[in-house]
C-alpha cells in the first residue's frame, strides 16, 4: 500500500470494507469501536464509492481489500469491474504474526480460504488466471517483482514505488495505531527474513489447513521459478 500511495498518479483507500466485517461479525479487534464510528459500514455504498470515479481525479485506484471482509453475503459481481491480485504469504510467517494480534484466530480469520473462493470465482468467470504476489518474492526483489505488475496492469512502473518517506498517510484507516507500527517507520522494502518464532502448538492444525489452501495459490505467484 505504502508502494502504490507514494505514487503521484494513484489514488489509495486502506480497507474499505473493515467497518461492514466489524458490524456483522461482531469480532473484537484493536480499536473496533473507531472503525465502526468512522467508516462506512453499508459494504454496498462502499462498493458503490469503490466502482465509481476515481477519487480526486486520478487514473489509478489502488484499493487494499482484506479477502475476509468481503463476507459471504456481498455480492461478487462488483469485482468484475476491477483488476484483482492476490498477495499471498507464508503461512508461517502470517500466522506467527497474527498469533501476536489474536489469541485464538480462526481460519476464516486468515483470509485463506476466502482469497481461494474469489481466486477460483474469478478464473471461472474470465477464463484467465488472476494475478498472485508472494510477499517474499516482492522482499527478495521489490523493483522486479513490481515492474512485472505493472506490465500485467497495462501501466508504466516509475522507482516511486520502492521507496517513500515514513510516517502516517491520511489514507490509513484509524487502526494504523494498533497495527502499522513497522508500516509507519519504513521508507521502503525490507530485507526478506524468516519468521524466527515457532508456530505455536495450539495453532499446528490451524497451519496444516492454511497450507492446503496456500498451496492453491502459490503455484501462479507472478515470477515464481
Amino acid at each position: 500500500m505504502r508502494s502504490w500511495g507514494n505514487r503521484s498518479d494513484t489514488y489509495v483507500t486502506d480497507e474499505p470494507l473493515y467497518a461492514h466485517y466489524l458490524a456483522r461479525t461482531g469480532k473484537n479487534h484493536p480499536g473496533a469501536e473507531e472503525v465502526l464510528a468512522h467508516h462506512e459500514q453499508d459494504w454496498r455504498k462502499v462498493v458503490a464509492w469503490l466502482t465509481g470515479p476515481v477519487p480526486e481525479g486520478r487514473p489509478i485506484f489502488y484499493q487494499k481489500h482484506m479477502t475476509h471482509h468481503l463476507l459471504p453475503e456481498m455480492d461478487r459481481g462488483w469485482l468484475d469491474g476491477v483488476e484483482n491480485c492476490f498477495l499471498i504469504r507464508d503461512p508461517r510467517d502470517m500466522l506467527t504474526s497474527l498469533a501476536q494480534k489474536l489469541d485464538e484466530p480462526l481460519l476464516e480469520d486468515t483470509g485463506l480460504p476466502q482469497q481461494v473462493e474469489i481466486f477460483e470465482l474469478l478464473r471461472e468467470r474470465t477464463g484467465r488466471v488472476p494475478l498472485v504476489i508472494d510477499s517474499k518474492d516482492v522482499l527478495l526483489d521489490p523493483e522486479r517483482i513490481l515492474e512485472l505488475l505493472c506490465r500485467e496492469l497495462g501501466i508504466e512502473f516509475t522507482r516511486e514505488m520502492l521507496s517513500w518517506p515514513p510516517g502516517r498517510r491520511d489514507t490509513d484507516g484509524v487502526w494504523a495505531k494498533y497495527w502499522y507500527h513497522a508500516v509507519e517507520s519504513s521508507t521502503g522494502f525490507h530485507p526478506y527474513r524468516p519468521k524466527a518464532d515457532p508456530v505455536p502448538d495450539r495453532l499446528q492444525e490451524l497451519y496444516e489447513r492454511c497450507l492446503e489452501h496456500h498451496a492453491v495459490l502459490s503455484p501462479h505467484r507472478l515470477g515464481g521459478e
